[in-house]
């Protein structure tokens, strides 16, 4: 048997789960207990978040680092430290303020005057552009006097109808003098651009944050607190300290802190900047670039994404070497990992503001790749609609199609990551958020190809802490925390299962970033949702990997481990020249392309690929492909692995494989529709389905299939998913068969109810007799009851044999089972089913259900108001099912 599978079912699955811990300055007591609340969830290691700590780096700070760092030497688990003292990444722990000038974070601004001509011994007063701030000098600290730096004056003539820019322009930088520019205004319309670098810009304090794009300030960051650490605890440094996370790091060179569209083109945004951007700007565009930088914020057509492209390729890479690259080549020479997260949301990963310009740039230099999912950003069933939340609504389609499969697919062609990629999950989702949504956001992950998974988190406050609930212990007053650790051994099997080998996809989707900085482009995860909804798996390829470590053999693109049969590129106005030239080479070498709505029209810095471009055209390996059709040309192309009988958009897909073992993940996404189908897989002989929560496997019955491929039949409810195994050292005799059910009685009559807290459990007080399953949380009963409902009942069972199903219908949420005194399992999500072999006798049968739901029916917290709220209780209808043969 596989290795793999075998430790899995032998209970030798490794870690995957780095829970947040947040740090308050608790008493030791506190501390020690909420590590061993932590230890026996099933989790094997910790992330200690420091944003709510009052002495970061401060002798209560290291006491209790201390503290932690024994309890984890003394139960095996790693540690590893969220590495700034608060949201985001880049305070260096108020360090920056007290660093040279010159380290701060620097802006490029533009302001315009317009001017008419002729007009001989004009003049245009510069000194207030000049100045620091243009706000009242009230305002300003006395250090924050001063002036900026002058980088260019460029004059552009207007079109005297409409008053739009024309190509005629000059740069009369020479002529200011003092804070004032002399010019013999030329006749007609002008409009005179000052462009000046100066520090006023972005949403946090000035001074505060260090400059990612500069290797010296953010040097601040690592001789603050990395050097700290790395004194203190160098010892345990690669051995019980794992390594440093960064959070949510950016440019936030925008006024407002999550505007999604901050980027070139935007109006008066000031623009990340730092003493090496000049020299690569003159490198890329000429020595007269001064002239053309007012494109940056103004539209003169082709020209105007050409300087933004450059710009944008130059400051992401300079993120990409400086901050991120820097950092992880620090971690890496000390014998630890770098790790964390940049901010993805509603597109920005490929933006400025709180993003960091290139997603995959971004995160390049980190040892996993790395996402999250916090805020309602993705919700079941708003995959297509926008989800109002907590600073506004999301991009449903972006969230479900898009996020996720951008960082696995980093995980995946980056050999420094190992095919591994961590997910910060389940944050500020409100107490609404229990282990229903939480095993559904999971799978949502695992499904797509996650395999470390940050839980948002572990807090010591006393309760209620205000802070991004949920909490999973809090203090224990969270109902459902011990049913948690079904939710982590889950997680732990299922990443065991899918990490260590290689993932399978039959085709890649090109990044869109480049693009989108060069004109008008579609973005990446729209064709890769047409193929998610058909079952052909992908990895999303930035063009830095096609450049620089991919090649073609037998008419397959290699990158990493991976392989592919075809490479989409979603529509762009323009991408780099680099890769249209690529692509035809691709083409030469037999390899499928497949352009949706249609080829470039030039390159993203107007070099001409005229001939390239002519010869994709007319090449038979290239194809154009409109989007609503992409998926069914790949599969008339033979570009896809899975067949599933009838089109089902909600089923997801993943492929994984070792060395004699393939991993087959279905998941259902849809929030209420199950889902019925004979599924084809392109393997031949026995297939085996995995069950994570019991880790166990049963041999499936094939239904046949064409051309060496199994079909099976797979039934998933609403929030199932299901593992399929195939591989020619799986033993049947470990395995269980499939049942058919027959025989079905109602369970019906008088249930006796009795209720417990959580701090009370599992002491329960009576509470009276219900004749019909009902909502607990309604008007007429308990609305705002949190803890867990106990249910009494006996029925009589007239069967003899002893196999038996038990469904307990709907369940709000978490349900445990005793049958005539012997527990029968727990079910966190649908299908609330569980198989009562041999705890069924025939005659009078006592049936006991607890059901635990969440704290927002006792909280009422400002992030649950944002979800709908569940009824609470057992619904049903329960129902008991016999045996009637097996297959």
């Amino acid at each position: 048997m596989s290795n793999r599978i075998q430790e899995v079912l032998e209970g030798q699955e490794h870690n995957y789960i780095l829970p947040f811990l947040w740090q308050h300055g608790e008493e030791e007591s506190v501390i020690r207990e909420e590590m061993a609340r932590v230890h026996e969830s099933g989790i094997g290691a910790v992330c200690i978040e420091a944003r709510p700590h009052p002495d970061f780096l401060g002798p209560k700070w290291w006491m209790d680092m201390d503290i932690i760092m024994d309890e984890a030497r003394k139960r095996g688990m790693k540690v590893w430290l969220l590495d700034d003292d608060h949201f985001p990444t880049g305070h260096a722990a108020g360090k920056v303020k007290e660093a040279p000038e010159e380290l701060h974070r620097k802006f490029l601004a533009e302001r315009y005057i317009d001017t008419l001509g002729p007009a001989q011994g004009a003049s245009l007063l510069l000194d207030t552009l000049l100045m620091r701030e243009l706000r009242p000098t009230i305002s300003q600290p006395e250090h924050a006097k001063g002036r900026n730096k002058l980088i260019s004056v460029v004059a552009v003539r207007r079109d005297p109808s409409n008053g739009s820019l024309l190509r005629d322009c000059m740069d009369i930088t020479d002529l200011a003098h003092d804070g004032i520019l002399y010019w013999d205004i030329p006749e007609g319309y002008w409009r005179v651009f000052m462009i000046t670098e100066n520090k006023d810009g972005g949403s946090q304090q000035q001074d505060d944050y260090l400059n990612p794009i500069d290797r010296d300030s953010v040097r601040i960051l690592l001789d603050t607190v990395y050097e700290a650490v790395y004194e203190r605890y160098k010892a345990d440094f690669g051995q019980t300290f794992a390594g440093f996370f960064s959070d949510e790091p950016g440019f936030y060179n925008d006024k407002t802190t999550f505007d999604f569209q901050s980027k070139p083109g935007k109006p008066k945004v000031p623009l990340p900047w730092s003493n090496e951007v000049p020299a690569l700007l003159e490198q890329a565009l000429g020595e007269d670039y001064r002239k053309h930088l007012y494109l940056l914020w103004h539209d003169a057509g082709e020209q105007s994404h050409i300087v933004r492209y450059t710009y944008m390729n130059i400051v992401s890479k300079l993120y990409a070497d400086n901050f991120c690259g820097q950092i992880g080549e620090w971690c890496r020479a000390r014998g630890v990992e770098y790790i964390g997260h940049v901010l993805e949301d509603n597109n920005v990963h490929a933006r400025l503001g709180p993003g960091a310009g290139h997603f995959f740039r971004s995160l390049w230099g980190q040892d996993m790749s790395g996402l999250d999912v916090v805020l309602w950003q993705i919700v079941p069933g708003f995959d297509e609609l926008s989800f109002s939340k907590p600073g506004g609504d999301t991009d449903g389609e972006f969230f479900h199609y898009g996020l996720a499969k951008l960082g696995v697919s980093l995980g995946h062609v980056d050999p420094r990551k190992q095919g591994r990629t961590m997910c910060e999950v389940y944050g500020a989702y409100g107490w609404a958020e229990g282990l229903k949504l939480m095993k559904w956001i999971t799978d949502h992950m695992l499904v797509r190809g996650v395999n470390y998974f940050v839980p948002h988190a572990f807090t010591q406050k006393a309760f209620p802490d205000p802070d991004c609930p949920p909490h999973m212990y809090a203090g224990g007053r969270n109902p459902q925390y011990r049913y948690y650790k079904h939710l982590n051994r889950y997680m732990n099997r299922i990443s065991h299962l899918i990490s260590g080998g290689r993932h399978v996809a039959s085709v890649a989707v090109l990044y869109h970033a480049e693009a989108e900085w060069s004109g008008e482009a579609m973005y990446f995860h729209q064709p890769v949702k047409q193929l998610m909804q058909h079952q052909i798996d992908c990895d999303v390829l930035p063009i830095d990997i096609l450049l620089d470590a991919a090649s073609v053999r037998d008419h397959k693109l290699y990158v990493n481990n991976e392989d592919f049969g075809c490479l989409i590129m979603p529509y762009a106005e323009a991408i780099p020249a680099a890769m249209i030239r690529r692509l035809a080479t691709f083409a030469e070498q037999g390899l499928a392309l497949c352009f949706v709505d249609g080829l470039p029209i030039r390159s993203s810095e107007g070099t001409d690929v005229s001939a390239e471009l002519d010869s994709l055209a007319n090449h038979s390996r290239v194809r154009v492909v409109a989007l609503n059709e992409l998926a069914l040309e790949l599969i008339a192309d033979g570009h896809y692995e899975i067949t599933v009988d009838a089109y089902e958009p909600y089923l997801r897909n993943y492929h994984y494989r070792h060395d004699g073992l393939d991993v087959f993940m279905f998941f259902n996404e849809h929030p209420h529709q199950a889902i019925r189908r004979n599924i084809t897989l392109p393997v031949q002989g026995e297939v085996y389905a995995y069950n994570a929560f019991l880790n166990r496997l049963t041999k499936l019955q094939e239904h046949g299939g064409a051309n060496g491929a199994s079909t099976v039949e797979v039934g998933l409810h609403p929030y199932e998913s299901i593992l399929l195994l195939h591989g020619a050292d799986l033993d049947s005799s470990d395995a269980q068969t499939e049942y058919a059910w027959g025989s079905e009685l109602h369970v019906q009559g008088e249930w006796t109810l009795s209720l417990s807290e959580a701090e009370h459990y599992p002491h329960f007080q009576g509470w009276g007799e219900l004749t019909a399953l009902t909502n607990m949380s309604g008007p007429d009963y308990l609305p705002r009851f949190t803890g867990t409902f106990r249910y009494e009942i006996e029925f009589e069972w007239k069967e003899s044999a002893n196999r038996a199903l038990l469904d307990l219908g709907e369940v709000y949420e978490i349900a445990q089972v005793w049958l005539n005194g012997e527990e029968a399992g727990v079910r966190i999500c649908p299908p609330y089913c569980l198989e009562i072999n041999g705890l069924i006798a025939k005659g009078n049968n006592k049936l006991v259900i607890e059901v635990t739901n969440t704290l927002a029916k006792e909280q009422h917290d400002f992030l649950s108001a944002f979800a709908q709220q569940e009824p609470s209780g057992l619904l049903g209808p329960v129902r008991v099912i016999g045996v009637s043969a097996g297959h």
